[in-house]
């Protein structure tokens, strides 16, 4: 009678492995699937301060046009002006050359630099 319980206790030790085995790659692959999830984002506000019509000044109406528009159009016009004229420098594309509507509008410099476009726009619409 003792070898049948060491018998059945040796098989319930070999199988007790087997189910934690089984059960173990299903709980890995829940997990990684939990961690593959991307997270839902909320969708993104655009910020109120660059959606406002702004209306330009008369010099830069010759560029944009004299319709009220946001910041971000106001710019994008000016770079679809410049790439239209070929205004970009050649040789430093971070310079911008002026040909006579440009020149009032960056207060009469041959050349200013991309990143001083910002502040030319800010003087220019109320």
């Amino acid at each position: 009678m003792a070898k049948t319980v060491k018998k059945a206790a040796k098989k319930a030790a070999k199988k007790a492995p087997k189910k934690a085995a089984k059960k173990a790659p299903a709980k890995k692959a829940a997990k990684k699937a939990a961690k593959k999830a991307p997270a839902k984002k909320s969708a993104r506000k655009p910020n109120a301060g660059f959606m406002v019509a702004l209306t330009a000044s008369p010099a830069l109406a010759e560029v944009v046009g004299s319709k009220p528009l946001p910041r971000t159009e106001i710019i994008k016009k000016i770079w679809d002006y410049i790439k239209a004229n070929k205004l970009q420098d050649s040789k430093n594309k971070r310079m911008i050359n002026a040909d006579a509507k440009l020149k009032t509008l960056f207060a009469g410099k041959e050349q200013i630099s991309m990143f001083d476009l910002a502040g030319v726009v800010s003087k220019n619409v109320k």
